[in-house]
């Protein structure tokens, strides 16, 4: 007999079936006891009136390996409205170790601290199952989107001989010898690689070394990066960002709609045109200096109040950030030399989103690195295929944990990251 899964139940009302899964409950009445299996699409509720069935189950404690025989049974109480009844009960493994926090309980109880030391079970609970059902699908809407704008998906070093990619603080290894660093971003990578087929994405780790200790930074997260050549300006670019979101929400909604009802969510419409703002007028709206250089966690939070009052929006782009906050490749604004051709998109509050156009002529690094003081060489594999030629091009990167953790409402970006690594975290 095949094994079905939970959600499949309904289909063989009347039928016997087997399915399979892990003890999520027991409970043990009088004259029945319940028995609550979990498996990969739900919970199931097994019926035990037979006293030799309940001694078995009563040996079984929670997160046991089950296997069950019975017949379905319609009942509207019941998880998907069908029971299983007259069942046998069969261990696939020795009995279960008890985590020390109740996986079947609504909520899970213990802080977060020791969720994350026992990740392995409570990644089990199905609020924190479901944002990783929620993640794999932002992944895979994120890729059907560009893909069906003919972007081809890459795969770039994540060691790198230079720590050179952003302003970043890097991890050092060895490399057979060597000296190497953990990659910052694909950034260089994917620019160079729109000079073999113009359009290229990526989902991949990325390294940050950087002290921070709050609740929205990791120093190991996985970034989704787009570059495209041959556009106008950088607002070619914020349109495709604005189109993937798009696709990336509908594909959580289709593909992820059960974790969303766990967890209680129900995703944002992007609107056809985001407001922006330039980063001039940011300031102002925030109530900062006018001479400040860049926007801090409470400005942020200022302008999605802004975007979500005026404009009905949870995303608001900024644009036009100084060139003094941006990287040497970044593109200045051909009107204001000062500023950008680059923005920031941020999603409830928070930034999401850093992209841009880029610089693409050859002597326009060289005069970029010259006047940042910095020396060519570090560069020379980068730069120098702007020799060879390459279009106005431009792109953007997606911190994916972030995007998880603004769509669900989580206070902590590490409640929706497996096994994160922070500042103090390197297990499990």
């Amino acid at each position: 007999m095949q094994r079905i899964l939970s959600d499949q139940l309904t289909r063989y009302t009347g039928g016997t079936v087997r399915i399979a899964g892990w003890v999520h409950r027991r409970r043990l009445l009088k004259s029945v006891a319940f028995l609550i299996v979990r498996d990969a699409a739900g919970l199931a509720q097994v019926v035990v009136t037979d006293p030799a069935v309940r001694a078995e189950i009563e040996a079984l404690p929670e997160e046991t390996v089950v296997e069950v025989v019975a017949t379905v049974a319609a009942n509207p109480a019941a998880p998907a409205g069908v029971e299983l009844t007259d069942p046998t009960v069969r261990p696939l493994g020795p009995p279960a170790v008890p985590p020390p926090f109740d996986l079947y309980r609504p909520t899970l109880t213990a802080g977060l601290p020791t969720q994350l030391d026992h990740a392995p079970v409570a990644l089990r609970h199905p609020s924190r199952s479901a944002a990783v059902r929620v993640s794999a699908a932002a992944v895979a809407g994120f890729r059907a989107t560009l893909d069906a704008r003919r972007f081809v998906e890459i795969h770039t070093p994540k060691v790198v001989a230079s720590s050179t990619e952003s302003g970043a603080n890097v991890f050092a290894l060895d490399w057979f010898g060597r000296p190497a660093y953990l990659a910052q971003s694909p950034q260089f990578y994917k620019q160079l690689m729109v000079g073999v087929v113009e359009r290229v994405y990526e989902v991949g780790p990325v390294f940050r070394a950087e002290p921070h200790d709050t609740v929205r930074h990791l120093a190991q997260y996985t970034s989704l990066d787009a570059e495209l050549g041959f556009i106008t300006d950088h607002r070619d670019v914020m349109a495709v960002l604005r189109d993937t979101l798009a696709g990336m929400l509908d594909t959580v909604a289709d593909r992820a709609g059960a974790a969303l009802a766990t967890l209680g969510v129900t995703p944002p419409q992007v609107p056809a045109r985001i407001p922006e703002v330039h980063f001039t007028e940011a300031l102002r709206i925030a109530g900062a200096p006018a001479d400040e250089p860049d926007l801090a966690p409470a400005h942020e939070r200022a302008l999605g109040e802004w975007a979500r009052r005026e404009h009905g929006s949870d995303f608001v782009f900024v644009t036009g950030y100084p060139m003094a906050k941006r990287p040497f490749y970044t593109h200045p604004d051909p009107a204001r030399p000062d500023y950008s051709n680059g923005f920031d998109l941020l999603f409830r509050g928070l930034e999401l989103v850093t992209g841009g156009q880029r610089l693409h002529h050859h002597a326009d690094y060289l005069a970029a690195l010259a006047a940042r003081g910095e020396p060519v060489d570090p560069y020379a594999g980068y730069v120098d295929a702007f020799r060879h030629g390459l279009p106005p091009h431009g792109g953007f990167a997606i911190g994916l944990e972030r995007f998880v953790s603004r769509l669900t409402r989580a206070p902590n970006i590490r409640e929706v990251t497996p096994f994160p690594r922070d500042l103090h975290r390197l297990t499990p």
